[in-house]
C-alpha cells in the first residue's frame, strides 16, 4: 500500500509557483540653499492740525495752503527726498494743533552674498527672514547591496542624508 502511494505522489501533476523578489534601493543626499526674504520698510509723511496755515518753499517761492511731502522725483538708494512743511499759526493768541510724522523707509540694500551657508543681511525696519543652508561640507554616503546605508562626514547646514533599501517577495 505504502508503494502505491508513493507511486501516486510521483504521478501527480506538478505544482506551478511563480516567485518574484525586487531589491530597490536608493540613497540621496540634499543641499538646500541658503536663501533671504528682506521687506523694506517704505517712506511715510502725515501733518494734520488746526489753526495752522501750511505752505510750501521751493525755488524761493513760498505756496500758501500746500504741504510738503515725498518727493518720489528724487530717490536715494529707493527713499525719496522729503519736501519740508512750512507751518504757521493761523489765528495768533488762539489755541492750535499740530501733528507731524515722517517715517523714512529702508535704503535698497546691495546683494547679499552668502558665506557658509549663513547670510550676512542688513538691518531693516520691515521684515526680514533668513534660511541658511547649501554647505555639504565633507559628507558623504555609502550604500551596499545588502541594504546598509551610512552617511559620514561633516554634512554644512541646509543639507541631510536619507538611504532606503525596499525589499519584496511575491509568491503566486
Amino acid at each position: 500500500m505504502k508503494k502505491l502511494l508513493l507511486f501516486l505522489f510521483l504521478l501527480s501533476a506538478p505544482v506551478h509557483a511563480d516567485i518574484t523578489q525586487k531589491f530597490t534601493t536608493s540613497a540621496q543626499i540634499t543641499v538646500d540653499m541658503p536663501y533671504s526674504v528682506t521687506n523694506k520698510l517704505g517712506t511715510t509723511y502725515s501733518i494734520s492740525g488746526n489753526n495752522i496755515t501750511p505752505s510750501v518753499t521751493s525755488g524761493g517761492s513760498s505756496t500758501a495752503q500746500q504741504i510738503g511731502g515725498l518727493n518720489l522725483g528724487s530717490l536715494t538708494a529707493g527713499v525719496p527726498a522729503l519736501i519740508q512743511t512750512d507751518k504757521s499759526v493761523t489765528t495768533a493768541g488762539s489755541a492750535f494743533s499740530l501733528t507731524e510724522a515722517i517715517n523714512m523707509g529702508d535704503a535698497t540694500p546691495s546683494a547679499v552674498t552668502p558665506s557658509s551657508g549663513i547670510a550676512a543681511l542688513p538691518h531693516l525696519s520691515g521684515q526680514t527672514t533668513v534660511g541658511s543652508g547649501g554647505t555639504l561640507g565633507s559628507g558623504a554616503m555609502t550604500s551596499l547591496s545588502s541594504g546598509v546605508h551610512t552617511c559620514s562626514g561633516a554634512f554644512g547646514s541646509g543639507s541631510s542624508c536619507i538611504g532606503s533599501t525596499t525589499v519584496t517577495i511575491q509568491i503566486d
